[in-house]
């Protein structure tokens, strides 16, 4: 099952590109000054946004399609969690990106640096969610 196996791959990539973010990057990004800290975080989370994006949009395709061939309710979860990320995003993170945006460089302090902590906890729903994907993608691809 070709849909599968791609579904699974792009699950996989989804969540380890998540799970860095949380294990590697936002540690990192909080041991710097406020300024250096907002600075970093906004082209990352931009660059971040459009990959993550891109690839749960395209894994819940690829779980669609898989679910199409074979029938497998397993596929058709997996994708689904894939694309919640984006209703998450939009809802649950958004409002706290928007602040982080609006505040200029040059003015990060305490509240850009608490309003980053809390970036990284929300995002780890979204490594959560990746996660969970690809063990049902996987369940499905062995079943």
């Amino acid at each position: 099952m070709v849909w599968g196996q791609l579904a699974l791959v792009d699950a996989a990539l989804f969540a380890g590109a998540a799970f860095y973010i949380n294990v590697a990057e936002q540690p990192a990004r909080l041991r710097l000054a406020p300024g250096a800290m907002l600075a970093q975080w906004k082209p990352a989370y931009a660059r971040g946004f459009a990959m993550q994006a891109t690839l749960a949009l395209a894994g819940f395709l690829l779980g669609m399609a898989a679910f199409a061939a074979s029938g497998s309710w397993r596929f058709l979860a997996g994708g689904v969690l894939l694309l919640a990320n984006w209703p998450f995003t939009l809802i649950g993170i958004m409002p706290t990106n928007r602040r982080l945006m609006a505040i200029p460089d040059g003015k990060a302090g305490p509240e850009s640096v608490r309003l980053i902590a809390i970036w990284g906890q929300l995002h780890m729903v979204r490594t959560g969610l990746g996660i969970i994907a690809t063990l049902v993608l996987l369940w499905g691809s062995l079943g």
